[in-house]
């Protein structure tokens, strides 16, 4: 097998557990899912579709909590092994334009990296949902800049450095109610503020991705391309289920899909994925990646109800990925 390069730091301290015996599955559970229940938090209802990251000793991680009035907002959460967590108790305060930081909800964060400073990305109720945008130096303050887009628009996932000098960012632009449709379209920005050069990057095509894609967890930069996990949908007779699978971006293009997963690589299948609010669901929101092992740790929700860790190797999943490839 060709080993993959990939552009990340060393992360020995990255949450791991072997493949269990029997197991040919490229991606495969934690065996004490789900790490993080609906209940952790004495308001809370439900805890999932969340974003984790190395911080210092450590790990970081804002994570979506929708409470019992079944408000949605976002709160930090700390942790040394990225399994066990600490999750404020308060929704993350931000500071910023009043005009901006309006609060009606907030929900399915991200969190990068960039050059100096963490970016945190969700979905920001503002007249319909759009992509907010804020950022923290140490998970105590945090800074909202200006919503990326109009409504309406889900799942805006920032690349973890610039293209060509701009901020680079995929986003899945929608409508007011629970989306019927989505593509994946790719948008830069040379300041976070002014965001153009929207290119389309990959619409549904049948089975279990036939009624509408969205970006997973920030893209992982490799040698073969950027590897991009994404979520899913197919309409049942029952409702939606939602899977994942991963691509290939082209490094200096990412709008170009180089390689695409026919089949997913992870479907629920198991009780807290399979029952909660939104039955059948498993939807990626962060990876951690060890470059020297190879390593990938996914964060994922089940159900829109609780949160769960899964793992993988980047070698297998870029292989996959190739071998199986949507024609």
């Amino acid at each position: 097998m060709r080993k993959t390069t990939v552009v990340a730091q060393p992360l020995p301290q990255l949450p791991w557990q072997d493949r269990p015996a029997g197991c040919s599955e490229v991606v495969w559970r934690y065996t004490a899912n789900p790490i993080i229940p609906r209940n952790a938090l004495p308001t809370s209802n439900s805890i999932f579709n969340s974003a984790v990251v190395p911080f210092q000793d450590g790990f970081a991680g804002v994570f979506r909590c929708d409470d019992r009035t079944r408000t949605m907002n976002i709160h930090r959460g700390f942790s040394r092994d990225g399994i066990h967590w600490e999750l404020d108790p308060n929704p993350i305060v931000f500071s910023g334009d009043p005009d901006v930081i309006q609060f009606e909800y907030r929900y399915d964060p991200r969190v990068i990296w960039i050059e100096d400073r963490y970016y945190v990305s969700w979905c920001n109720g503002h007249h319909g949902p759009t992509i907010g945008l804020a950022y923290t130096h140490d998970f105590e303050t945090f800074h909202q800049l200006e919503n990326a887009f109009l409504p309406y628009n889900r799942n805006g996932v920032l690349f973890p450095r610039k293209i060509k000098g701009n901020f680079a960012m995929l986003s899945r632009p929608s409508d007011r109610g629970h989306t019927p449709f989505g593509d994946i379209f790719y948008s830069e920005s040379p300041d976070l503020t002014y965001w153009g050069k929207h290119r389309f990057v990959m619409e549904p095509k049948g089975g279990w991705q036939s009624t509408k894609v969205g970006p997973g967890p920030n893209p992982i930069e490799t040698n073969e391309g950027w590897l991009l996990f994404y979520h899913g949908v197919l309409t049942s007779c029952n409702g939606f289920v939602y899977s994942f699978g991963a691509a290939l971006l082209d490094l200096d293009q990412p709008w170009k899909v180089l390689h695409r997963t026919a089949p997913y690589l992870m479907s629920p299948q198991t009780l807290y994925e399979c029952v909660g609010d939104v039955p059948n669901v498993v939807f990626p929101c962060a990876t951690l990646i060890d470059a020297p092992t190879g390593r990938i740790a996914i964060y994922y929700g089940g159900a829109d109800t609780v949160t769960g860790l899964a793992f993988a190797y980047v070698d297998e999943v870029v292989e996959f990925v190739k071998h199986n490839r949507l024609e």
